[in-house]
Order: C-alpha cells, then sequence, then structure tokens
C-alpha cells in the first residue's frame, strides 16, 4: 500500500486541516452547555383597598350576632332548668290528687268514731280504730316526703287562690270574710295548689282589717282606742 499523505498536494491538507478545525469547533460548541436568559418576574399584584368601614360594620353584625346566641342559649338553659324542677316537683300531681281520697276516707272513718264513741267498745275494735289513725298518720308523712302538705285554714282570711266557698254563715262576732267552717281540707303541692280548701266563710260581722296593718292599730280596733272609742273584736287569724 501507498501512503495517501505522500501523494497529497498542499491544498488538500489545507481543506483537510480545515474541516478537521471545523468539526473540532463544532464538538466544542455541542459540549458547551447553553444559557437562557431567565423570564422576567411579574410585578407582584397591586393589593385591593381595603373598606374599614365595612369591615366594622361587619365586625358589629357578627359580634350582634354571638351576643344574641350566647343570650338564647342561656334563656334556654334556664327554661329547661326550671322545666326539669317542674318535672321533679309537681310529676306526681295526678296520681297525688287520686290519693286524697284516700286521705279523705280514712279522716271520714275516723271522724265517725270520735272519742265517745270509742268507749265501751271491745279491745279489737280500738286496735282497729288505732290502726287506721296511724295508716292517716304515714299518709300524710308519705304526702309531706313528696311535696304534699295538708292545710286546714280555719280561722284564717278567706283567699279565693286557694280556698273554695260553700256557703255563707252569719256570725257578728268574727271578721267578715273568716273561715269559720272546713268542710274539706285542702291541700298544696310545692307552691301549687293540688285541692282548694271547702269552707264555710263568715258574713255580718265587722271589716277585717287591711292587709299589713300595724299591731299596734289592730289592737287598738279591739278594745278601748286612744279617745274611748270601742272597738271591734278581733281578727280571726292572719291572711
Amino acid at each position: 500500500m501507498t501512503d495517501d499523505k505522500a501523494g497529497a498536494t498542499p491544498a488538500q491538507e489545507a481543506r483537510v486541516a480545515e474541516a478537521r478545525a471545523s468539526a473540532a469547533a463544532y464538538a466544542s460548541a455541542s459540549e458547551t452547555p447553553t444559557t437562557t436568559a431567565a423570564p422576567a418576574a411579574d410585578p407582584p399584584p397591586a393589593e385591593p383597598a381595603v373598606d374599614v368601614a365595612a369591615l366594622a360594620k361587619e365586625v358589629a353584625e357578627s359580634k350582634d350576632r354571638l351576643l344574641r346566641t350566647l343570650a338564647e342559649m342561656e334563656n334556654l338553659r334556664r327554661r329547661t332548668e326550671r322545666e326539669v324542677a317542674d318535672a321533679r316537683a309537681y310529676g306526681i300531681s295526678g296520681f297525688a290528687r287520686d290519693m286524697l281520697a284516700v286521705a279523705d276516707n280514712l279522716r271520714r272513718a275516723l271522724e265517725a268514731m270520735g272519742a265517745e264513741a270509742r268507749e265501751g267498745l271491745a279491745a279489737p275494735v280500738v286496735a282497729f280504730i288505732e290502726g287506721v289513725e296511724l295508716t292517716e298518720r304515714e299518709l300524710l308523712k308519705a304526702f309531706e316526703r313528696n311535696g304534699v302538705k295538708k292545710f286546714d285554714p280555719a280561722g284564717q282570711r278567706f283567699d279565693p287562690n286557694v280556698h273554695q266557698a260553700m256557703f255563707e254563715i252569719p256570725d257578728p262576732t268574727q271578721p267578715n270574710g273568716t273561715v269559720v267552717q272546713v268542710v274539706q281540707s285542702g291541700y298544696m303541692i310545692g307552691e301549687r295548689v293540688l285541692r282548694p280548701a271547702l269552707v264555710g266563710v263568715s258574713k255580718g260581722g265587722p271589716k277585717p282589717a287591711p292587709a299589713g296593718a300595724p299591731a299596734a292599730e289592730s289592737a287598738g280596733a279591739a278594745g278601748d282606742g286612744p279617745a274611748g272609742e270601742p272597738g271591734g273584736p278581733k281578727a280571726g287569724g292572719a291572711a
């Protein structure tokens, strides 16, 4: 084989050298990383204008709604507590009202066998009557344990809230409107009337002293006053 370089002309050698230089420059350019200019950052968006008056109004409305909600919750809590207390105190009203008939019958049985009627009775009969008395006492104690109390308004001033007038009795010795006879005792449950007392009320007597009158004034009305005026009889009882 013959050497190619030996027969190359200077012009050919120049072209080969130029081609080699171009190839080297291309290779060097391909290996060098190209850097691109970063895009310019967008300017920050402009903040919207703050309406202070609108924000203050919204805060005031939210506060008002919050206070109203708290007030409603407090009212609900108090109402619930009151309803629970009423349920505990008055939940047995129906049962207690039905049991009043039992207490009335026991009282009628004992009144029919007074102290005089018991004289001369056999010992078993007397023991039976005492058993009825004991039963009545235990029943009244059971009533009181559950908030039911018996009241006897004899001698008190007539109160339409707790008394029911059955008839009037002329009695000039008692202030007008005084309970002079109790036909049937009344019962209270808590602060409510379970059953009003059936009473007879006096009429024809002096006018009752006004509620809250001083004791000295009432005493003067009962006897001779400072000027020697005769007074009326004493009132039968407190209101």
